[in-house]
């Protein structure tokens, strides 16, 4: 669902401190952007941040990192950042495509993707985050033995991104097809994933390490 244009979005982001428009400039010195060397994880198409604002509340001594193409959501959880002093949390309104533009071989400890777009159409599977394409270009930035986590209601998108993730060569560490909030007692439910539950919906849910 495509949100009404947030017309005061950019100028307002343009004023937050935690908010990089300019991110290349970062690119092999996220460490020193958060003047410590704690784990760096990153969360791609972010949306309104919920995930990424609960989980740095959570734990003060892990970075994050959130980006989104889609600045009408993204404004509201970079308001967030401001609101609940969240130092160890920094955004991004970029296009996942260009992700090897703003992070160095190895910088990242954790990629996380939330209920991204399933692109269910043939012609447009190219697009999805957990594409080859896409997981190449993650390859990189991760270090080696760190994880990919991955949420989806779809279940045609679960199942390709199984194949997707072999086919890359990460190690299969969790393929859960229902995924109960007993049995992960840290989840951290966003909107979507609660909209989904409340529907009898079942929430995929896999976890996916990286080797070179």
């Amino acid at each position: 669902m495509r949100l009404r244009k947030k017309h005061f979005a950019i100028p307002e982001m343009h004023e937050n401190p935690y908010v990089y428009f300019d991110g290349e400039k970062n690119k092999g010195h996220w460490a020193e952007v958060f003047g410590n060397n704690n784990p760096i994880y990153l969360e791609i198409g972010a949306g309104k941040g919920k995930f990424t604002i609960e989980s740095a509340k959570l734990h003060k001594d892990i970075n994050y990192i959130m980006v989104d193409l889609e600045t009408n959501a993204l404004i509201y959880a970079t308001r967030k950042i401001l609101e609940e002093e969240l130092t160890n949390v920094r955004a991004m309104p970029i296009n996942a495509e260009n992700i090897l533009e703003y992070f160095a071989e190895g910088e990242m400890d954790r990629i996380y993707i939330n209920f991204c777009n399933p692109w269910p159409k043939l012609r447009h599977q190219k697009r999805r985050l957990t594409y080859p394409r896409f997981l190449e270009k993650y390859k990189v930035i991760l270090k080696e033995k760190s994880q990919i986590y991955f949420k989806t209601d779809d279940l045609d998108l679960f199942e390709a991104s199984l194949e997707y993730f072999r086919e890359s060569g990460f190690s299969e560490l969790v393929a859960d097809f229902d995924m109960s909030n007993e049995e992960y007692p840290q989840n951290i439910v966003t909107e979507y994933e609660k909209k989904f539950r409340n529907l009898g919906i079942p929430i995929k849910f896999g976890v996916f390490e990286h080797y070179n």
